[in-house]
């Protein structure tokens, strides 16, 4: 078989290798050379380096054409290049997932409603030109947010429709499309207060096969602005089982991984977003640990025609991951202090720390390598993990350093 892959999540988040054989298939990977550079050198495979100025399905698009391959697949397992695989296997006729399935879990106004229309709850939302047209569709604090967005990107929060109405019009929201009155591509939603759960899983010819609950310590929009983030794992109900199962089946996931977000709103849970991929930070790592299943490889196998019988071994430890973020500081470098005592605690499943005199990333990650500090940590029972990860938050300091003061 010749499988294409958009190569975009370095190659150790996913391991492309425990779910495809690659002495049994051709596998080429297309992506740019900083994404290929992450693959092992003894991979059999072939790389196919684009220069990245373009879409990633018109650069994949030439390749195609230039080299005359006839792929049988074609894989992404990254949120950014989803629609990017389906618009391809749309040129050629390859079977897989098409735009108008992806869309259901790339747009958040076309997800939000036909989970509405499956009788689930969902904020009340519209898009921001709908909003600019009639903002008193909406009251209270609101969202703003890209509709196909990730890590929290663009999103910001207003205390009243007017505030936000009033920065559009003076161009100030510091988002540049929105200040260049281009509105199409975000939506408007009501802020929905509690704690957010997301949900992590398989699913397979539309049965769920695993689901594992967890929630948030901090929130993704914090961390944007500088706040340590993590989630802990809890025990996983038959409600929460089925309203995941709702949600897959409103919005036409069929087969793959799945990230489920929700609100616990009093004794309800609000939709909030999905996505046809694994969770970001350490989500798989939790995952493995916790039922010994390795989602990418078994969503690669889904992909591949297979259908894998799943043993989740049984395991009563809890686990969660963390990240502290460096993106935010002014400086170039940074200092970290306070994490001496708990980098070998007999919680900690794996520490990872940024080298001293190492570049700080400035954009917005969750890559175990490129943050200050994160980790998978683990306990006897949900609330064991979080205490842990609360006391992590509040002791550890993540500050800004010049050169200088790494010369000195």
């Amino acid at each position: 078989m010749n499988i294409l892959i958009l190569h975009r999540i370095p190659y150790q988040k996913i391991n492309y290798h425990r779910g495809i054989d690659h002495t049994r298939h051709q596998v080429y990977y297309l992506g740019t050379e900083k994404s290929l550079s992450t693959i092992p050198e003894d991979l059999p495979c072939i790389q196919w380096p684009r220069p990245g100025k373009l879409a990633t399905y018109l650069e994949a698009i030439f390749a195609i054409d230039e080299y005359k391959i006839r792929f049988d697949l074609v894989i992404s397992l990254s949120e950014y290049e989803l629609l990017d695989a389906a618009r391809i296997r749309e040129t050629y006729k390859i079977p897989g997932a098409s735009v108008a399935d992806v869309t259901k879990v790339r747009d958040k106004l076309i997800m939000k409603k036909c989970v509405a229309d499956a009788g689930l709850a969902v904020p009340k939302n519209m898009s921001l030109a709908a909003f600019l047209e009639q903002p008193q569709l909406l009251s209270g604090t609101i969202v703003l947010k890209p509709v196909d967005g990730a890590s929290s990107e663009n999103v910001q929060v207003y205390n009243s429709p007017s505030h936000l109405v009033a920065a559009c019009e003076a161009c100030t929201t510091g988002i540049p499309v929105v200040d260049n009155k281009t509105y199409t591509g975000f939506q408007v939603e009501e802020f929905i207060t509690g704690d957010i759960l997301h949900f992590d899983g398989l699913v397979i010819d539309g049965q769920l096969k695993l689901v594992l609950a967890s929630r948030y310590l901090g929130t993704c929009l914090a961390y944007a602005i500088g706040n340590p983030l993590g989630s802990y794992q809890l025990e996983t109900t038959n409600d929460h089982k089925a309203w995941v199962a709702q949600v897959l089946k409103a919005t036409s996931l069929f087969n793959g991984s799945f990230h489920v977000e929700a609100i616990q709103n009093r004794n309800e849970l609000v939709f909030l977003e999905l996505a046809n991929r694994v969770g970001g930070a350490d989500v798989v790592d939790a995952v493995e640990h916790a039922t010994g299943i390795h989602m990418p490889s078994v969503e690669l196998q889904i992909y591949l025609g297979n259908r894998p019988d799943l043993v989740i071994k049984e395991n009563n430890t809890k686990f969660g991951w963390f990240v502290f973020p460096g993106h935010h500081l002014p400086d170039d470098f940074c200092q970290i202090k306070g994490e001496d005592v708990f980098r070998h605690h007999s919680q900690v499943v794996r520490w990872n720390q940024l080298p001293p005199n190492t570049p700080l990333t400035k954009h917005i990650t969750y890559q175990a390598n490129e943050v200050p500090i994160a980790g998978l940590i683990k306990g006897e029972s949900s609330n064991e993990v979080r205490e842990f990860m609360q006391s992590l938050f509040s002791d550890i300091k993540v500050d800004g350093i010049t050169p200088l003061t790494l010369i000195n």
